[in-house]
């Protein structure tokens, strides 16, 4: 059977086999997700974000048995930081998850963010295509946990949501632009722990804040508290993620073509901006010049930086 073929019927082996082969970035991968293409655009995407400790692969795996109780299969992408000495990763979150690891619905795969920033490995989009393709329902993506920098999930799902805990941060962490801004559901986890009301005050004052910037149809985020660990809250979230998804769906509503026209530009600007770089540095390369001896010369101060940009430029482009 043709590896297409295979990967669309829901095959795991070539499923597990593919994504492996597109994070090595091996070049056999590129001509698959081509052919891969025409069959996605079926999932729903939710991104799970936050910082480190607030329970999100917990809740990842509580929300992937809700949507099993409904029938649908699952994708499951779970990022975890890179070493910067071996570029190895623990890739702990399967161990949180291994409840589904039996379940022919639930497809879990673990990446390293191998030095990306914005917390998603650099192939996650790719994988996320693959499992499209494969027929899941639902698509759980959680980032690695890196902070408030961790934006990028917004751009590679459908839903986004923010996971917090009590304690975290005063009032003005709370109005921080940047991942605060992302969230379409606000979670409130180990909502037992003191301070969970004041926490909860301080995101219905942020999307205060920002529901003047917004239009009157758009969606107004949401708040759910939850107890990972116990299961508690967890169907109440699970009916905002619906509700959410049921929004962008809506008969006549435009929101969901938005939201994949917005995301399919930033996915195309990112795929452009990678192979504009690599074919700089291919013919940088070839014509016999030396990044290294670039970096000397900018070092000892007998060229700026700027200007060495423009000379790479130049000639990558020539």
């Amino acid at each position: 059977m043709d590896i297409i073929q295979q990967i669309v019927s829901g095959d795991v082996r070539t499923i597990a086999r593919i994504l492996r082969d597109i994070d090595d970035e091996l070049p056999s991968s590129r001509s698959v997700l081509q052919r891969l293409y025409p069959h996605t655009g079926k999932a729903h995407v939710i991104g799970f974000t936050g910082s480190p400790g607030v329970g999100k692969s917990t809740l990842v795996d509580q929300i992937a048995g809700f949507y099993r109780k409904e029938s649908k299969t699952v994708g499951i992408l779970a990022v975890d930081p890179t070493s910067p000495f071996t570029g190895g990763a623990i890739l702990g979150d399967r161990i949180r998850m291994q409840r589904h690891f039996l379940d022919p619905g639930v497809f879990i795969r673990s990446l390293a963010t191998r030095g990306q920033f914005g917390g998603l490995s650099k192939s996650t989009n790719d994988m996320v295509n693959v499992l499209d393709a494969a027929g899941k329902d639902v698509i759980l993506v959680e980032t690695v946990g890196v902070g408030q920098d961790e934006v990028e999930i917004a751009n590679s799902a459908h839903t986004t949501v923010l996971v917090t805990i009590p304690g975290m941060g005063d009032d003005i962490q709370a109005i921080k632009a940047g991942i605060m801004e992302i969230g379409n559901i606000f979670v409130v986890n180990k909502a037992d722990r003191e301070g969970s009301r004041k926490t909860v005050r301080e995101l219905m004052n942020l999307i205060e804040i920002n529901s003047r910037r917004r239009n009157g149809d758009d969606w107004e985020p949401q708040i759910v508290e939850t107890e990972a660990m116990k299961g508690r809250g967890i169907d109440k979230l699970y009916e905002t993620i619906e509700k959410h998804r049921t929004f962008l769906q809506a008969t006549g509503s435009e929101k969901w073509r938005e939201v994949v026209e917005k995301r399919t530009k930033i996915q195309l600007m990112g795929a452009l901006r990678d192979e504009a770089f690599k074919a700089v540095l291919e013919r940088i390369e070839a014509r016999g010049d030396s990044i290294d001896e670039l970096v000397r010369r900018i070092v000892d101060r007998e060229l700026d930086p700027y200007t060495a940009v423009e000379q790479i430029v130049d000639k990558g482009l020539r």
